[in-house]
């Protein structure tokens, strides 16, 4: 794909939706960070449902740990992998409060240091919380990528590089939001949905509909 289609999918996506951003519902970095952990492999609208539970009765490093695994299972016991959210979650807040004056780092190796925190979860709160120019390359990204022909790569690493590299400079910090958006609702991974596409024509996917 060469930079004038590249140029052209953002902008559109940009005029469709000048403000994008996640679909979790979050106060601070930190309920980030938590609503974050809890959506790997979980839908945001299910997050959102256990969340809105939780923070209102803890939404700090301190409040959270005071629950203890047990009490915060009973909170988070719809999403998926539950069990090991909540142990991850309580050791994540012990991290914080000890090493990290119970802030959120704003620093990918001392983010990846935490209890069930990997590269796509510090991308996403390092671009979404501190607004940093990062890509967090989840399955939808992965998938329109490749898809279209805009950054295609073998693995997620290689996607993530490859959009960091082509995507205009303008867009960078709102991509991540943009593509996901396009993954979760139009290019959806059984039957892309090209006949409602704002960027059917400049798409190179061979098998269109």
């Amino acid at each position: 794909m060469n930079k004038k289609k590249r140029l052209q999918i953002f902008e559109r996506l940009r005029a469709a939706n000048p403000q994008p951003t996640t679909e979790l519902v979050f106060n601070s970095p930190f309920e980030l960070l938590i609503s974050v952990m809890l959506s790997a492999q979980a839908t945001d609208i299910s997050v959102n449902k256990a969340t809105a539970k939780l923070y209102p009765v803890a939404n700090t490093p301190e409040t959270i740990h005071a629950l203890g695994v047990d009490k915060l299972k009973s909170y988070i016991k719809t999403i998926g992998l539950f069990n090991t959210k909540a142990e991850n979650v309580i050791k994540t807040c012990r991290i914080l409060i000890d090493q990290h004056h119970s802030q959120v780092p704003e620093d990918r190796e001392a983010l990846e240091a935490l209890p069930g925190v990997g590269r796509k979860t510090a991308n996403v709160i390092l671009n979404t919380a501190f607004r940093h120019p990062t890509m967090a390359v989840d399955t939808h990204i992965f998938r329109v990528a490749n898809r279209i022909g805009l950054a295609p790569g073998k693995n997620v690493l290689e996607v993530e590089k490859n959009l960091l590299k082509h995507v205009p400079k303008e867009f960078l910090l709102d991509a991540h939001h943009w593509l996901i958006l396009h993954g979760r609702y139009t290019c959806i991974a059984r039957k892309p949905r090209c006949e409602s596409c704002l960027i059917a024509d400049l798409c190179e996917y061979s098998d269109k509909s």
